[in-house]
């Protein structure tokens, strides 16, 4: 940083800490705004610090408070004194420009704070130890989250808000298809930043309905759909939609056992599957961190996003802090899940199991979700996937779909039919 940049930031620091002396109520305005660590000098750091405390406890903040502050920690003589607080408050004749001086301050600590992370990303980049390009990528989108600013309060009133709300009254509703139409039909489809949760226990079809759901979103033009399978490679995600498009028997692919007029239909079924604009990652071991900064990246290059989906949620990489049991560790990656849904603006479909509790025939409940912490908080929708052995049907599996939760549009129930064979549910009457 060059001298002139010093003397700049140096006296709007200076403005800032000067006005507050002069005048408390001016910290509602920049309160929000200024870090300690947004102050070059470590002097008023020291002293915003003490600043912020008082404030947050309603103290009254002026020389003497803050010097008999300082005193007791033992920093007055570190600051520079009485002397130099008593120049702090004669620096700022008015408080008319604190936002002003503060934006200033705040804007150079950003910079200063770019010019670090640039450092850390190279030494990054140079660590040889670091041999996963999504591990790398992962730690770059961290130390670049870590420049946005944090605090800044985008409190309105009401009248402030109406003319956006109004004017989005204006635009189409935008809900996406799922391809399932009794659902579509009740909710409109699926909302962008929700959480969409599916749940079930195994064998209930719980892959096979999100790869139908996820082709239907491609299907309609809403964005780039991107998987992230830790269960099953993406070969096998293949084979099953494959095998939905084309009628060909799921065990005959997996086997290989395959005739000419199968092999041409799978040929054309994937020539209409390549169109769609379909993401599929297989790694293992990903974290919520690794699944944010994949789909922030393409969003970037690509443009919006129709879907984001993981299978599953309870064999993702959770690491778990001191103290942090698993199920606050599971909440705190659908908390994130859902921020992550809001920031990009598409569904977030999380598959989960279900615990052991309750009966496999039972009508499932909320508390039935495994790890369930605060999964049904986050969730905007939880759907439970379900058999009941005493609902038949000759042509297929009987699926129940229980809509246990739904932010916005209610619970529901719907039946399907579950030909596991080629992986497809389909849609009988509503009983």
């Amino acid at each position: 940083m060059n001298s002139s940049i010093n003397e700049e930031v140096l006296k709007a620091e200076q403005s800032v800490i000067g006005a507050v002396f002069i005048e408390n109520k001016v910290l509602d305005d920049i309160a929000n705004i200024l870090e300690p660590r947004d102050f070059v000098q470590e002097s008023h750091k020291m002293i915003w610090k003490g600043i912020k405390h008082y404030y947050q406890n309603n103290i009254p903040i002026d020389l003497v408070t803050i010097v008999d502050a300082l005193n007791r920690y033992g920093r007055l003589t570190e600051v520079g004194g009485v002397k130099y607080l008593n120049e702090l408050a004669e620096s700022c004749p008015t408080t008319a420009n604190v936002e002003y001086y503060a934006d200033i301050v705040k804007s150079k600590a950003m910079r200063r704070r770019g010019i670090e992370a640039g450092k850390r990303i190279k030494e990054l980049s140079e660590d040889e130890e670091i041999e996963d390009d999504e591990q790398y990528f992962a730690e770059v989108e961290k130390i670049a989250s870590e420049l946005r600013p944090s605090g800044n309060s985008r409190m309105k009133h009401v009248s402030e808000i109406r003319k956006d709300y109004l004017d989005d009254l204006k635009k189409p509703y935008e809900c996406i298809p799922t391809g399932f139409y009794s659902f579509d039909a009740w909710s409109s489809g699926i909302g962008r930043g929700w959480l969409y949760v599916l749940a079930g226990r195994p064998s209930v079809g719980k892959t096979a309905k999100m790869l139908q759901m996820v082709q239907g979103i491609a299907r309609h033009d809403a964005g780039e759909v991107v998987i992230f399978s830790q269960e099953m490679k993406s070969n096998q995600l293949i084979s099953r939609m494959i095998s939905a498009n084309t009628a060909v028997n799921m065990t005959a692919i997996r086997k290989k056992e395959l005739d000419e007029d199968q092999i041409k239909k799978i040929n054309l079924a994937y020539d209409k599957l390549e169109k769609l604009p379909i993401h599929i990652e297989d790694a293992k071991n990903f974290t919520i961190e690794e699944v944010r900064a994949t789909a922030r990246q393409i969003k970037r290059t690509k443009g919006r996003l129709g879907a984001i989906v993981v299978d599953y949620l309870t064999i993702m990489n959770i690491p778990q802090s001191k103290g942090e049991t698993r199920s606050q560790a599971v909440g705190r990656v659908t908390r994130t899940a859902k921020q992550i849904a809001l920031e990009l603006d598409c569904p977030f479909i999380m598959l989960a199991q279900m615990s052991r509790e309750g009966g496999k025939a039972e009508k499932p409940k909320l508390e039935h979700l495994r790890d369930s912490g605060e999964i049904e908080q986050d969730a905007d929708v939880v759907e439970f996937l379900w058999h009941d052995p005493e609902d038949t049907d000759k042509s297929g599996k009987v699926i129940q779909s229980f809509i246990a939760k739904g932010r916005d549009i209610g619970i529901n129930e719907f039946r399907y039919i579950f030909k596991g064979w080629i992986q497809t549910f389909n849609e009988p009457l509503k009983p």
